[in-house]
C-alpha cells in the first residue's frame, strides 16, 4: 500500500505503464474493427487483430471510463497541435503548449506515450553541409568567444548566410541577423546571389528597424563580412566586429541553430519551385519564430 506523500514503487509504475499501453493497443484494435466492420466480417477482423468477439461486443456496450475518455480527448488535442504546426513540435514542446496555451496540468511522459501510440514524431533535422571558408581580406578577433548571453536587446548580434536549393538545382540565399538579447531575428533578406548586396541590405534593414549603435556584431569569415566596405558601415555606427575562428561553426552556434530550425520546420517540409513562394513562406515562418513559436526555454 502506498501512503500519502510516499513515492509509488518503480515496479508499480512500470506495471501501470504496461497496463496503459495494453489498454491503448486494445482500444486501437476495437476502433479498427468498428471502422472496417461494414467491409469485412467482424469475426475475421477480431481474429486478425487478436481480439475475442466477446470482448469487442462488451466494448461496444460499455460506458467509456473517465481515464480512457481523457486520453481520447488529449490525443485529439495533441493531434491538432501537431498538424497545426506541421509536425515541428515533439512531445516536450507539445507539453509546454498544453501547459501554457491550454492551462492544462500534464506530465510530459503521458504526452510522449500518447504521441507514440498515435505514431507522431517531430520532423528530424537534416545535417548542415560544410563549406570551404573563403580567403578573407580583413579579419577580426573572436571577441564574442561563445558568450551567447546578452543583458539587453541590440547588445550582441549574430549574422550569417545560408543556401537554399530548389528541386531544379537553382539556389536562393538567405541572410539574417539574430539578436541574442531577445532571441529573435532582427532582419532577413532572401536573394538570388550570395554577394555583398545581400549582406549589406540585411544590415541596413536591421539599422532602419532598431537605430542601434555600439553593437557587437559576430559573423563567420565570409568575404562579405571581411570587406573594407562592410567594415566602414560598422564604424559609422560604432559597431564592434567579431568573427568565428576558421572551421569553428560552433563559434556562431545560435545562428547555426536557427538555420537548422528553419530548414527542419519549414524548408524541408515542402518542395519549393519559385523564388516568390519561398520568400513568402520565409517571411511567414520568421514572423512565427519571433512572435509565437514554443521553445523549451519556456518550460
Amino acid at each position: 500500500m502506498v501512503r500519502d506523500g510516499e513515492q509509488r514503487p518503480k515496479k508499480d509504475q512500470r506495471n501501470r505503464r504496461g497496463d496503459d499501453e495494453k489498454r491503448l493497443h486494445q482500444e486501437a484494435s476495437y476502433q479498427t474493427i468498428e471502422a472496417l466492420k461494414e467491409a469485412y466480417p467482424i469475426a475475421w477482423l477480431c481474429e486478425a487483430l487478436g481480439i475475442s468477439r466477446a470482448s469487442y461486443y462488451k466494448w461496444i456496450q460499455r460506458q467509456t471510463p473517465d481515464d480512457e475518455a481523457d486520453d481520447r480527448a488529449l490525443m485529439d488535442e495533441i493531434t491538432t497541435i501537431y498538424h497545426d504546426h506541421k509536425g515541428i513540435y515533439g512531445y516536450r514542446r507539445i507539453t509546454i503548449y498544453l501547459r501554457q496555451r491550454k492551462g492544462m496540468t500534464i506530465n510530459h511522459k503521458r504526452v510522449r506515450r500518447l504521441m507514440k501510440h498515435l505514431g507522431l514524431r517531430a520532423v528530424i533535422r537534416q545535417k548542415r553541409k560544410s563549406y570551404r571558408p573563403s580567403t578573407p581580406e580583413v579579419t577580426a578577433e573572436n571577441l564574442l568567444n561563445r558568450n551567447f548571453t546578452a543583458e539587453r536587446e541590440n547588445e550582441k548580434w549574430l549574422t550569417d548566410v545560408t543556401e537554399l536549393k530548389f528541386p531544379s538545382g537553382q539556389k536562393a540565399y538567405l541572410s539574417a541577423i539574430l539578436d541574442l538579447g531577445k532571441g529573435t531575428i532582427v532582419s532577413h533578406v532572401l536573394g538570388h546571389s550570395n554577394n555583398n548586396k545581400l549582406v549589406f541590405d540585411t544590415y541596413h534593414q536591421a539599422i532602419e528597424r532598431t537605430q542601434a549603435t555600439h553593437v557587437l556584431l559576430h559573423s563567420d569569415r565570409g568575404y562579405q563580412y571581411t570587406s573594407p566596405s562592410f567594415q566602414r558601415l560598422l564604424k559609422q555606427r560604432q559597431f564592434v566586429q567579431s568573427m568565428s575562428r576558421v572551421g569553428r561553426c560552433i563559434d556562431n552556434g545560435p545562428m547555426e541553430a536557427f538555420w537548422g530550425t528553419l530548414k527542419s520546420e519549414m524548408f524541408h517540409l515542402k518542395k519549393y519551385h519559385t523564388f516568390e513562394e519561398l520568400e513568402h513562406d520565409i517571411h511567414a515562418y520568421i514572423k512565427f519564430y519571433n512572435e509565437d513559436r514554443i521553445t523549451l526555454k519556456m518550460a
